[in-house]
């Protein structure tokens, strides 16, 4: 039997359903993201305005650099708690704080990120997420990978981006990867597990399905599409292969996934694409903090600029 947050799925149920009948057309995906961009275009200034908002909002605003240090993590948090400048504020005559959903950084700056919001008040506000087991390659021994989740969870981190071992994944290997995943939800304590698949080393459109499953099963809060390091990173059509793996656990199961694409997100049009295919796909709940979530360090920038154009 497989264990689901208290509910329970017969195992060779879950074999045959979602592991071994999954066939993907891949023209079939890509003719479905045209169809849904070019039914839902965003393009009266008003309309988009409230899109790119909406989206400062969803984001994770990260910085994994190898010379990040505790000054540009606090900085990272201000932005975070301040991401438009005010007089542009002022301008889009807003009532209310608009703030990002998180900062993303490494384990070993939690504790920065941390004080930093802590400082601010924001602790309830602002979530700290950290990417965690032997990011970005998951070729790490696996109780060293739960050693990095507990030392993130312990110095305040309350997400944890976990990186899959790819090479389980590619071989067939779902019930290892199962007891992996179970395990980092388990040493996740009361953070959220956000799984990353890094689609773009999975091979196939079905692996990709199947990953998503397997997390899901194992108690992953969202799954992501990448690290951001990956030659391939989050693209719509694997986005709706995504989605529909979401749908169809939420139809099995009752519980609502989120959804996190990260890389390769560089425009605001990237950004309100993304937001229009999960809306269109999962409905207006998961266009929330709560389920839907983009990684990105450079795309707020972008997104200001692109506000203060719509003034």
């Amino acid at each position: 039997m497989v264990r689901i947050c208290n509910k329970t799925l017969d195992k060779k149920f879950f074999q045959d359903q979602v592991l071994n009948n999954i066939h993907i057309n891949k023209n079939s995906v890509d003719e479905k993201i045209k169809a849904i961009l070019c039914e839902y275009p965003v393009e009266n200034k008003e309309t988009i305005k409230e899109w790119l908002l909406k989206v400062i909002t969803i984001i994770d605003l990260t910085t994994l650099s190898g010379d990040d240090t505790r000054s540009n993590v606090f900085r990272l948090c201000q932005k975070a708690a301040n991401p438009l400048k005010p007089e542009l504020v002022k301008s889009l005559n807003l009532d209310y704080k608009i703030k990002t959903a998180a900062v993303c950084v490494y384990p070993t700056r939690v504790a920065d990120a941390y004080e930093a919001i802590k400082q601010m008040g924001l602790t309830d506000t602002i979530q700290i997420a950290s990417v965690a087991t032997g990011f970005p390659s998951g070729l790490y021994p696996l109780q060293s990978r739960l050693l990095d989740i507990k030392y993130a969870v312990n110095n305040g981190a309350t997400e944890i981006d976990v990186v899959l071992d790819r090479s389980l994944v590619l071989t067939g290997k779902w019930e290892t990867l199962y007891n992996e995943l179970a395990q980092m939800r388990q040493a996740c304590g009361e953070a959220h597990l956000k799984v990353i698949l890094a689609v773009g080393e999975l091979g196939s459109y079905e692996n990709v399905y199947k990953a998503s499953m397997v997390s899901m099963v194992a108690g992953a809060d969202f799954i992501k599409t990448s690290t951001g390091k990956e030659a391939v990173n989050a693209t719509l059509p694997i986005g709706l292969v995504m989605c529909r793996a979401i749908r169809n656990f939420y139809l099995m199961t009752g519980i609502k996934v989120g959804l996190k694409p990260a890389g390769g997100i560089k425009t605001a049009k990237d950004a309100v694409n993304w937001l229009t295919l999960v809306y269109t796909e999962l409905g207006p709940e998961w266009v929330t903090p709560h389920l839907f979530r983009i990684g990105a360090s450079s795309l707020l920038d972008v997104v200001e600029k692109k506000l203060d154009n719509c003034i």
